[in-house]
């Protein structure tokens, strides 16, 4: 199927690996132009180097969400190289996972600082690009925690309904103007921070995983690969997905309990 993504501009924040980086690559393959950003230089460079490889008009910009000056810097480098902007996917986040009287202020500060206010800035910083194209979509990338929390998942699963909220919000406030805003909720998907995990507790991360899926009870019975969560992604950047907005859609294998 073709996704009439071919020429269109999109930015990903935290695309240097897992889910974002198999979005890039996804990206890629239908033609779009891709402008990704990290912290880490190495990645990065990879990534560029990746994505031209496979033939892609690709740009990567090192920038840290949390800082509104390297948020600025990312959308001002895409917009002067294409001139134009028609896709944005917040994307940046790890998990962080503790109980209601053990999370610090400093915790829930950083949590929000990464998941939600950077979301934010950069969305607010895009719409004046997607308008002037002519409309474009938003991406948010959550968890399905944002529908239902379970223990200890403070404050990741807070952070995650406040990024399900703004999703709503901001479909009702952008459609006007042709935006259309939606949220992937995943669930156990492989990504690069599953990946740096197993590698600090010394096991392999298929050892991991099959742990993670026995612990969840996935009714598909197999963790997500990244490439699935990508499919979907795009499908909701692209003019397939033109009557959709406001919508969360869970990529988890049965997992979550709520529709």
């Amino acid at each position: 199927m073709d996704l009439h993504l071919n020429g269109k501009v999109v930015l990903i924040t935290g695309g240097t690996d897992g889910l974002g980086a198999a979005l890039a690559n996804r990206l890629v393959e239908e033609r779009a132009r891709v402008a990704v950003c990290g912290r880490d230089s190495h990645r990065l460079a990879v990534t560029e180097q990746r994505l031209r490889d496979a033939g892609g008009d690709a740009l990567v910009v090192q920038a840290d969400v949390t800082r509104p000056a390297d948020l600025e810097r990312f959308v001002d480098a895409a917009v002067t190289r294409w001139g134009r902007l028609d896709g944005l996917v917040n994307n940046a986040g790890k998990s962080a996972g503790g109980r209601i009287d053990q999370v610090s202020d400093d915790d829930w500060i950083a949590d929000l600082n990464l998941k939600v206010l950077a979301s934010v800035r950069c969305t607010r910083l895009a719409v004046p690009h997607l308008i002037a194209a002519g409309g474009g979509a938003i991406v948010n990338v959550l968890n399905i925690g944002a529908k239902a929390a379970g223990a200890a998942s403070l404050p990741t699963t807070a952070s995650r309904a406040a990024g399900l909220a703004i999703t709503k919000a901001a479909s009702k406030d952008l459609g006007g103007h042709g935006i259309r805003v939606n949220a992937v909720l995943i669930g156990l998907v492989a990504s690069g921070q599953w990946q740096r995990r197993a590698d600090a507790a010394g096991q392999s991360e298929e050892e991991l995983y099959r742990q993670m899926v026995k612990n969840t009870h996935i009714p598909l019975g197999r963790i997500g690969r990244s490439e699935e969560f990508a499919d979907l992604a795009a499908y909701l950047l692209s003019d397939r997905s033109s009557y959709v907005t406001g919508s969360a859609v869970n990529l988890d294998g049965g997992t979550s309990p709520v529709l």
